[in-house]
């Protein structure tokens, strides 16, 4: 497996990586030198899906009507391309993640975290087809922790989700004749 990236659209679409890995500088200095922007959150407002569904919310400026429910993250996630970044990137750094370790929902965040990036990052609809009015754009989530290996079994339990450890990073992508192109295998 070639390392993870924010800058390309390729898997993983989810990176679990210490706070000093030198890799998250190096690729948010990239991405933004590519024109691409980074959002930075707060893991401790992340502990219940209200306050991170509220976060997300207002730290990417949803539209009003984004529904703070998981699969709307997903949608607003997916759609949210044109904000300020002509397409060029987002890569979204949440501090302090481990307050999202042991958390029961983990799973089904990572797991909608991958199908954000996996629809953005090569725009294809929930049947493997390719949109034709948007274009495509690197959407990658590290999550900055004190030790990647304690979300494994959180981060596998979420649907069609793969981790690997590697490096140090946990990786996750989705798995599965659903989403093609997404292995990082393949890439």
């Amino acid at each position: 497996m070639r390392n993870p990236t924010l800058t390309e659209r390729r898997s993983p679409w989810v990176v679990v990586t210490r706070a000093q890995d030198p890799w998250v500088t190096a690729e948010a200095d990239a991405l933004r030198d590519q024109g691409g922007m980074i959002v930075r959150m707060d893991g401790a407002e992340l502990r219940n899906p209200a306050s991170l569904f509220t976060a997300f919310a207002r730290e990417l400026s949803f539209p009003g009507y984004f529904g703070h429910n998981w699969d709307a993250l997903v949608d607003c996630l997916h759609d949210w391309h044109g904000h300020g970044t002509a397409g060029q990137g987002l890569a979204v750094l949440i501090d302090d993640a481990d307050h999202l370790a042991h958390a029961d929902f983990l799973g089904v965040f990572v797991s909608v975290l991958c199908q954000a990036g996996w629809k953005a990052n090569l725009q294809l609809d929930g049947d493997g087809i390719p949109h034709e009015d948007w274009p495509p754009f690197p959407l990658h989530f590290v999550l900055l922790a004190t030790e990647p290996s304690a979300f494994a079994d959180g981060a596998a339990s979420g649907m069609d989700v793969s981790v690997t450890l590697a490096d140090g990073r946990l990786v996750a992508t989705l798995t599965g004749a659903d989403w093609p192109g997404s292995d990082p295998q393949d890439s």
